[in-house]
C-alpha cells in the first residue's frame, strides 16, 4: 500500500513540511509512502508551477492513500483531497482538535481525525504494510 503524504508545504519552515511526514514515514515505512518534499520546490514555485502539480498528480495516482494532513490552511492539499477523492483514493485527514471541518473535507475524506497518531493506526490498520 502506497500512502501519499498531503499537506502544507508552500510558506512553512522546514520543521513545519517534514516533522510530521518523518513521523508518518517512520510509523508506515518509508518505502510504503510518498513524499513530495522530496521535491522540494519552496521559493521557487512560479518558475516551477507545472512540474509541482503535474508530479504531485501523479504521486496521487500512484498511491492508495492520501493522508492529509490538514493542520493549517493549504489550497495545495484541498486539492490534492479533492482529486484524490475523485480517483476513488481513501483520503484520512488529519486536523487541529476542536476545529471546525469543513463539508467539503468532511464529504471528501473517508475520515476525519484529530490526531495524526489516530490517522496512522487507521491507515495501518486497512492496510498490508510490509
Amino acid at each position: 500500500m502506497r500512502v501519499y503524504l498531503a499537506g502544507p508545504i508552500n510558506g512553512c519552515t522546514d520543521d513545519e513540511a517534514n516533522t510530521w511526514r518523518d513521523i508518518a514515514k517512520s510509523a508506515l515505512g518509508k518505502e510504503n509512502c510518498i513524499d513530495p518534499m522530496r521535491r522540494d520546490y519552496r521559493g521557487r514555485e512560479d518558475e516551477c508551477l507545472d512540474e509541482i502539480v503535474i508530479l504531485d498528480k501523479l504521486d496521487i495516482v500512484d498511491s492508495d492513500v492520501v493522508l492529509a494532513n490538514c493542520w493549517q490552511f493549504s489550497v495545495g492539499t484541498s486539492m490534492e483531497v479533492l482529486f484524490a477523492s475523485e480517483r476513488g483514493k481513501s483520503v484520512i485527514a488529519v486536523v487541529k482538535p476542536g476545529a471546525t471541518v469543513s463539508p467539503w473535507l468532511r464529504f471528501h475524506a473517508l475520515a476525519v481525525v484529530d490526531d495524526l497518531d489516530r490517522a496512522l493506526t487507521l491507515i495501518k490498520g486497512s492496510a498490508r504494510l510490509p
